[in-house]
């Protein structure tokens, strides 16, 4: 028999201890289903023999992985959006791109712990990757339909039990196909439940039970208008040596970032010797933070970094007022091809791109091309800086009137000028919680604390949206990182106790 203080915290038994305390099955009911060797399959074989249901399932996988389950029963799916990924990927690792948004991508995964698959779907997409958790046999057949359906030129995937009003609100026949007694869906409609300015309420998406009993549960708006400080306060900045002679301070500034410290030093050797000088970046959030503090004339840009890829750096720094003008050479070891360079150049606005292993004369060649070409004349960073201050100004001011429509095209506006100014994301990020855009407030909120890792108000409503949203592991994460960044003593208690009752 097996006993509830048998069933330890790791793989299929975690889950039977999670469904036993869930009351979702007995001791002998989970006695009889433990031959399977995965947690996934084990859910999925419990609810095919109707020992629990799929709802019951997918909290008890949703609890175990930390992040929200999603019921495909439910789901309405543009087939569009299954473009992002060949079928054989799809199949093989059991991933379903359920919508794409904007720079975001939600997926629904069989096994959300494959963090290799995610952070490969990131870099091909150039999009932030949701995992949502599925059950097993479930996404298999939804991916082997969906696909299909795809395939003989059909637009839409239909849930089984898709709510009808959803589908008569979009002029959809419970098929997937257009009601000819219904009008067209409206043009850029995605009918994806998770379309929701709701998320949350989404049928679609099933979000552990507790996870919006907590007492931490309210956005706040410490920190909303102050504008005391500098709008881009940076840090956890590495120390950088930079005494590399005479000749070397003359020169132009270069950013090397590559999370291979030989090919930092390598580069960094041969660019000295030339009279530039050189800053390095292991990561993506340092290279963000080191554009920002010193404005380099250049950046050699590794495409795979940790934390944030170069093709994003690449789009936030082209696509902005203040570091657009900053020529970008791009190297790397994963993708070839001139196509590829071509896409690069298209897409994230690279001027150079070189393949790993790469000549030296090539990189020579491509750092004086790019600082001997002449770039358009720009505003000084005082200016420029001047005016995304004035954004979130008006911004600020219209929120306080009531006009938030109006505050949030202020500071997107703002955010075009200066990518990289902390306070404007901090303040959209909250804008867009207070609208229910949940996970367009997360999207700015991470970006927040990339960029300034202390600012306590955007960790802490970063772990908010996080919980709202039904990631508690991510929530888990930032209190935990609050702890370190807390104000006083007495809010380092309060988060202590609240982290007791996630974990």
């Amino acid at each position: 028999m097996v006993k509830e203080s048998d069933v330890r915290m790791t793989g299929k038994k975690q889950i039977g201890r999670i469904l036993l305390r869930q009351r979702a099955l007995s001791p002998e009911q989970l006695d009889s289903a433990l031959a399977d060797k995965r947690a996934g399959r084990l859910a999925s074989r419990l609810t095919e023999q109707g020992t629990i249901s799929e709802i019951a399932a997918l909290k008890a996988l949703s609890e175990q992985h930390g992040i929200p389950g999603i019921d495909l029963e439910q789901l309405c799916l543009n087939l569009d959006d299954l473009d992002l990924l060949p079928r054989e990927i799809a199949e093989k690792h059991l991933i379903l791109p359920v919508l794409a948004r904007d720079d975001r991508l939600f997926i629904a995964m069989a096994n959300p712990r494959e963090k290799k698959v995610i952070d490969e779907l990131e870099f091909v997409t150039g999009k932030k990757v949701y995992p949502y958790v599925a059950l097993e046999t479930t996404l298999a057949r939804v991916i082997e339909t969906a696909y299909s359906r795809k395939a003989r030129g059909d637009a839409y995937y239909v849930g089984a039990q898709c709510p009808p009003e959803t589908l008569e609100r979009h002029g959809l026949s419970p098929d997937g196909s257009v009601d000819e007694h219904q009008s067209l869906p409206p043009a850029g409609f995605h009918p994806a439940e998770l379309m929701s300015e709701q998320p949350l309420s989404a049928p679609g998406v099933v979000v552990d039970d507790a996870v919006d009993r907590a007492a931490h549960d309210e956005l706040s708006n410490d920190g909303f208008g102050d504008m005391s400080r500098d709008l881009s306060v940076i840090t956890d900045l590495p120390e950088m040596d930079l005494d590399s002679g005479p000749s070397v301070s003359r020169g132009k500034t270069v950013l090397v970032v590559d999370d291979e410290a030989d090919i930092r030093k390598m580069l960094k050797r041969l660019l000295v010797t030339r009279g530039y000088q050189v800053f390095e970046a292991e990561k993506g959030k340092t290279a963000l933070k080191m554009v920002k503090e010193h404005a380099p004339d250049l950046i050699v840009l590794d495409a795979m970094l940790p934390e944030v890829h170069g093709f994003d750096i690449a789009r936030r720094i082209k696509g902005s007022k203040r570091y657009g003008h900053i020529p970008i050479i791009m190297v790397s070891a994963v993708y070839r091809g001139w196509r590829y360079a071509e896409d690069l150049k298209q897409s994230c606005g690279v001027d150079h791109f070189i393949e790993k292993p790469f000549k030296i004369g090539d990189v020579l060649t491509a750092v004086e091309s790019c600082l001997a070409e002449e770039r358009p004349t720009t505003d000084p960073p005082e200016v420029v800086s001047g005016e995304a201050e004035q954004a979130l100004n008006e911004g600020v001011d219209a929120y306080k009137a009531g006009r938030l429509d109006e505050a949030i095209v202020h500071l997107k506006r703002g955010i075009s000028i200066d990518p990289l100014a902390y306070r404007l994301h901090f303040h959209l990020g909250l804008l867009y919680g207070r609208t229910g855009q949940v996970f367009e407030a997360i999207s700015e909120l991470e970006t927040a604390v990339e960029i300034n890792s202390r600012h306590f108000p955007a960790v802490k409503n970063l772990a908010i949206l996080y919980q709202k949203a039904g990631f508690k592991n991510k929530a888990v994460e930032m209190w935990q990182r609050g702890l370190t960044v807390a104000p006083d003593e007495e809010t380092k208690q309060s988060i202590k106790q609240h982290l007791l009752s996630l974990l």
